[in-house]
């Protein structure tokens, strides 16, 4: 009996997201999703969690440089800021009347007891 291989996971993030960082060194700050790497379920996010890359010299670069750029951060240390709200959200997956695949917000409560 094969057992079929998943083709993509289903991830709560797509390029283009605006996600605010909840761990880590680069925690407390926004950007925008530029790369979603499935593979490794790690994210590249404009501005967050920035690196050196050290370029050799070449013909086009003679004297060679140090280059920042983002590093990429697993997909669990970030939430999704809801563009209604702007606030960070929990987000969720349900059918609409078309039987298509929506996105939508949870609403946020308090676990406090009565």
């Amino acid at each position: 009996m094969e057992r079929k291989k998943n083709k993509q996971p289903k991830l709560h993030l797509k390029k283009g997201d605006k996600v605010k960082v909840i761990a880590g060194n680069s925690r407390g700050k926004e950007g925008d999703v530029l790369e979603v790497i499935i593979e490794k379920n790690r994210v590249v996010v404009e501005g967050v969690n920035m690196i050196k890359k050290h370029l050799k010299p070449s013909a086009n670069n003679p004297q060679g440089s140090i280059q920042e750029i983002e590093g990429s951060i697993h997909i669990s240390n970030l939430m999704v800021i809801d563009p209604a709200s702007g606030e960070p959200r929990r987000s969720g997956k349900k059918r609409d009347e078309n039987g298509k695949l929506q996105r939508y917000f949870k609403e946020h409560t308090s676990h406090k007891k009565a």
